[in-house]
This record gives structure tokens, C-alpha cells and sequence, in this order.
């Protein structure tokens, strides 16, 4: 075991953890923040997306010595109280069926309109490779020019 001093939404945080050890077993089993989800464990379907400053990231493909002193924001720090601009959308257009993989498409699409505010379907189609088994992809996609539409985007 290592000690790594890590920025977890906006907190330091030290943690006792191997350094091989994914960024996101050590979110949920060691800091509990238990709203990203493992999915496939290899980095394609993007559940266990969080942002590492403020870009999006497969955290179950990233190890913990990877990120060393990196902001990392999960979805539990993307808004204390569901107002961020995307959760809103989320909530308006009803998007989650499920609801497993909903946490790693909010916040690859945050980490989309933060550096692009109002893309085009094509920009959506180029960034948000996250799959959803559930097959809500139309109401995603409404979610998201939604939020671009937002005065708070």
C-alpha cells in the first residue's frame, strides 16, 4: 500500500491504496463516492466517467498514481443539489430508464459544454461515445440541446 494525496471535488483527500489500483475502486471502495459506476472495466462503455481537470475520463482505465494531484470531480461534485445546467436537462427530459449509465453521460456531457457550449450534433456525436444498454439515446440527445438552450449553459 501507498499513500496518494489526491483533490477529490474540490477536497484534498489522502488515501492508502496500491498504485496499479483504478482511479474509479478507489473512488467507491475507499472515498465512497458510489454515483460512478463500473461498467465494462476496460474504458469503452464510459459509466465510470468523472472529469479530470474538467476534461472527461474513464476512470476504471486510469490508475490512482496516474492522477496524482489532478482535480478529479465526480458526479457527487458536479452539483450538491442537481442544478448543474445538464442534470436539469436530465431531469426535464426524463433520460434515465435505468439510470446505470447516466452518471458517466452527464458528466461526459458537462465536460462537453464546458469547453464546447453549444455544439452541434455532429461535436455529440464525435464526443459522447457512452453507451447506454437501456437505449435512451433520443431523450440524451434532447437533454443536451436542452441544456444548450439553458440561459445557465
Amino acid at each position: 500500500m501507498e499513500k496518494h494525496s489526491l483533490n477529490v471535488n474540490g477536497q484534498p483527500v489522502e488515501v492508502d491504496a496500491e498504485g496499479e489500483m483504478p482511479l474509479l475502486w478507489v473512488l467507491r471502495d475507499v472515498l465512497n463516492k458510489t454515483g460512478t459506476k463500473f461498467g465494462c472495466g476496460i474504458g469503452m462503455c464510459g459509466a465510470c466517467t468523472v472529469h479530470i481537470d474538467g476534461k472527461a475520463a474513464r476512470s476504471c482505465s486510469m490508475s490512482v498514481s496516474e492522477v496524482g494531484r489532478r482535480q478529479v470531480t465526480t458526479i457527487e461534485g458536479l452539483s450538491s443539489n442537481r442544478t448543474h445546467v445538464v442534470q436539469q436537462a436530465w431531469i426535464a427530459e426524463q433520460v434515465p430508464q435505468c439510470g446505470y449509465c447516466q452518471s458517466g453521460m452527464v458528466m461526459a456531457v458537462a465536460a462537453l459544454l464546458a469547453t464546447k457550449p453549444k455544439p452541434t450534433d455532429t461535436d455529440i456525436d464525435e464526443s459522447i461515445s457512452n453507451i447506454c444498454r437501456c437505449g435512451t439515446y433520443p431523450r440524451v440527445r434532447a437533454a443536451i440541446h436542452r441544456a444548450i438552450r439553458s440561459p445557465a449553459a
